[in-house]
């Protein structure tokens, strides 16, 4: 049946991109996301790349859903080989004192919760199946301190040390886990929180060596050499990709 990802947030930017980066090597894909228009036009877009794809509607802040979205992969495909833990939100970019206790358990419950109930039910498979390949969406925000977005760095940087972590247990186990760091990257999430807040795409830009955004198909390369390719003795790392934009900070 060939090889199976599920991605979350597949419905647009680095998920959707990722996905269909990931089906021009053949892989099947459990598109996963809180959208049905967005999840479903995805699946559209991999049938008509000759892979099988099925779309899963989930809040990835609820652990039942995410509990569903692995059971119903697993009844449809067989078997979980790659995972792009990637579902995630951006918040309002407000300072950290304006923005309520809403926004902050929502961004946490979203970044942080979500990607933690999606490693507990996706590694759990993989280590009893001898092993698998995870991605995890970490940030820019994940390796160095931003203004703006306390909340949504903080649970970017757990899930630098989920990363880290989760090899120190499970490598011995198969269990290959590495996440990416983009950049200000050409996605709708990034698009939406600079249309709120202007000044901060120039200054992003500004600071930015490479004097622009990234693509959601640039991160997709890495995405893909990071689950499928032979390095596999890349493992536990976070990779930056970001036109150089931490390296300057």
């Amino acid at each position: 049946m060939g090889k199976t990802a599920i991605i979350t947030g597949g419905g647009s930017g680095l998920g959707q991109a990722a996905a269909l980066r990931l089906a021009e090597e053949g892989i099947n894909i459990s598109v996963v996301d809180i959208s049905e228009k967005g999840g479903n036009e995805t699946v559209e877009q991999l049938k008509g790349k000759g892979v099988d794809a099925i779309f899963i509607k989930a809040d990835v802040s609820k652990a039942e859903d995410v509990k569903n979205y692995v059971d119903k992969t697993l009844e449809h495909f067989g078997s979980i080989d790659y995972f792009f833990n990637n579902a995630g939100i951006s918040g309002s970019g407000k300072y950290f004192l304006e923005t309520d206790i809403q926004e902050i358990d929502q961004i946490v419950g979203i970044n942080l919760m979500g990607a933690l109930y999606g490693l507990r039910y996706v590694a759990e498979v993989m280590v009893k199946n001898g092993g698998g390949s995870i991605v995890n969406t970490a940030s820019s925000a994940g390796v160095i301190g931003q203004d703006s977005v306390v909340t949504y760095a903080a649970t970017k940087h757990g899930i630098v040390g989920i990363t880290k972590s989760l090899v120190a247990e499970y490598a011995k186990d198969g269990l290959r886990v590495n996440a990416i760091a983009p950049g200000p990257t050409e996605t709708p999430m990034v698009k939406t929180f600079f249309e709120a807040n202007p000044e901060m795409k120039a200054n992003a830009e500004a600071g930015i060596p490479q004097k622009r955004l990234g693509t959601p198909e640039e991160v997709a390369e890495l995405v893909a050499f990071l689950l499928t390719s032979k390095a596999q003795y890349i493992n536990g790392d976070t990779i930056r990709i970001d036109g150089g934009f931490t390296n300057t900070k």
